[in-house]
């Protein structure tokens, strides 16, 4: 299985861009394009409870897990 982030689905849905998202969160845009492009090898708890309070979402809505392709 593998962890899927998605971020990007999220600020589509609330029509937020990256940028206002790093304002809110007070986290560098670089860090949530990473995260967001499914790069981050790790999270902190602490970024991903902004990240849902700014987003008004679950860690499950933001982070979720599907098949590995490689399986």
């Amino acid at each position: 299985m593998a962890i899927v982030c998605r971020l990007d689905e999220l600020l589509l849905a609330r029509g937020m861009t990256l940028v206002e998202l790093s304002e809110q969160v007070g986290v560098s845009t670089v860090n949530l394009s990473i995260l967001k492009n499914g790069h981050a090898k790790a999270v902190r708890f602490s970024t991903l409870e902004a990240i849902c309070v700014a987003l008004g979402c679950q860690v499950g809505e933001l982070l979720t897990q599907v098949p590995d392709a490689s399986a």
